[in-house]
């Protein structure tokens, strides 16, 4: 890869010093700034000014830090960051959409995503109509009048569908949409601003911070569009307030420089165990496998040296051995039965009943998700072999496998 295009030499070369010349810069230790001309705080209230700080809730100098270093990683003019990935994924769609709008999305999204968009926005007079991404002449045929955003997640969760963003950005292009990306699930392994996304969010909650040990999110995009999030006017950010503390975010400030490093163990372990369960006869749902039906797509998309991200499903078919399963594998070792993902442990959980339980039975049904379906975030394990071993223990104590 050209050094100029890798996204982890872009944020390497990102300095800030703190106070006295600390490697780490300094945490700002309070809430509201100050001016020494009446003229300068009349600028920053009006957007004229940079590189001054009015209040938290607008933005802080490590949040800004911290902001600086996501716009290198996306390859995007400006981000912003906020106290979780639902506050950037919320303010971003309730910016770029008022009443009488439409958005498609996805119909395979993160559950509280799929909330929001078909419990909370039609409260706003927003409708949403759910799709199947992957093709796109069903999302065409969905576009209307009323259109105003597409979006999808480019690895969904939890079925790990994987969308085409260069063609959807044509779509975009053709009827004047914006196309939002949630790249959650895969930072640094595909930089969707490049395919051709016009926002891309996170929740930096799980691979960027990569220690779950706290909610955030970004926002990554033009600097028109981030400067009217912070808008103290009509701003979705500025006025709903996610904001995200200042120790948090120097927290993961720290914790982004090794995203790489993490990346890679976390693409390499799953794909290892993927093939080995595969082999065994197990369903194995993992866009690195060649028996994924959008996997050369994927490839298409990829920076390959940070493979095909961390996340497998298994599908044991039946909800009460998918039970028995992982609590066999946190009984063995494998890690913890919990939500979330990108942690340094091993995390799995069924999503069913979990991050996607918001959708209803019969559309997890229409869609594919059987509620035997085993979602592994896989870890940083250094010895994968091991792992593997203690799943395939936790498999036939389970009934999954003889």
């Amino acid at each position: 890869m050209n050094k100029i295009n890798d996204p982890a030499s872009r944020m390497q070369d990102y300095l800030v010093f703190g106070e006295n010349g600390g490697v780490n810069p300094s945490i700002p230790d309070s809430a509201t700034f100050t001016f020494l001309a009446t003229e300068t705080m009349e600028g920053v209230f009006a957007g004229e000014i940079e590189g001054c700080y009015l209040y938290s809730r607008h933005t802080t100098p490590i949040g800004n830090d911290l902001s600086k270093v996501l716009a290198l990683m996306e390859n995007t003019p400006a981000a912003h960051v906020m106290g979780s990935g639902m506050g950037a994924i919320t303010s971003t769609l309730l910016q770029l959409c008022s009443a009488g709008d439409e958005i498609i999305s996805s119909r395979t999204i993160y559950g509280g995503t799929y909330a929001f968009l078909k419990n909370f926005t039609p409260k706003f007079g927003i409708k949403t109509n759910f799709v199947d991404i992957t093709n796109l002449e069903i999302v065409e045929k969905n576009i209307t009048n009323n259109t105003k955003v597409i979006y999808c997640e480019t690895i969904s969760n939890p079925l790990l569908e994987i969308a085409d963003l260069r063609e959807l950005r044509k779509l975009a292009d053709k009827y004047n949409l914006k196309l939002v990306v949630d790249n959650t699930f895969c930072p640094l392994v595909v930089a969707p601003y490049d395919l051709g996304a016009h926002i891309v969010v996170y929740s930096m909650t799980k691979f960027i911070n990569g220690s779950n040990d706290t909610t955030a999110g970004a926002v990554c995009a033009d600097l028109d569009f981030i400067n009217s999030l912070k808008s103290v006017n009509d701003g979705a950010a500025m006025l709903l307030g996610p904001v995200l503390d200042t120790i948090r975010a120097a927290s993961i400030l720290k914790n982004i420089h090794t995203l790489h490093v993490r990346m890679k163990q976390h693409s390499s372990n799953a794909m290892y165990l993927a093939q080995k369960l595969e082999s065994i006869g197990l369903r194995i749902i993992y866009p690195g496998l060649e028996s994924h039906p959008q996997h050369s797509l994927l490839k298409s998309m990829i920076n390959e040296e940070y493979g095909y991200s961390g996340i497998i499903t298994i599908d044991a078919k039946e909800k009460s051995i998918a039970d028995k399963f992982m609590i066999a594998m946190q009984e063995n070792k494998v890690g913890y039965f919990a939500v979330s993902l990108g942690f340094y442990k091993t995390l799995f959980s069924s999503p069913g009943s979990s991050t996607s339980s918001e959708i209803p039975q019969e559309e997890q049904v229409s869609m594919g998700m059987s509620n035997g379906l085993v979602r592994l975030s896989v870890g940083l394990d250094h010895d994968i072999e091991r792992s593997y071993q203690l799943i395939i223990k936790s498999a036939k104590s389970a009934g999954l496998i003889k």
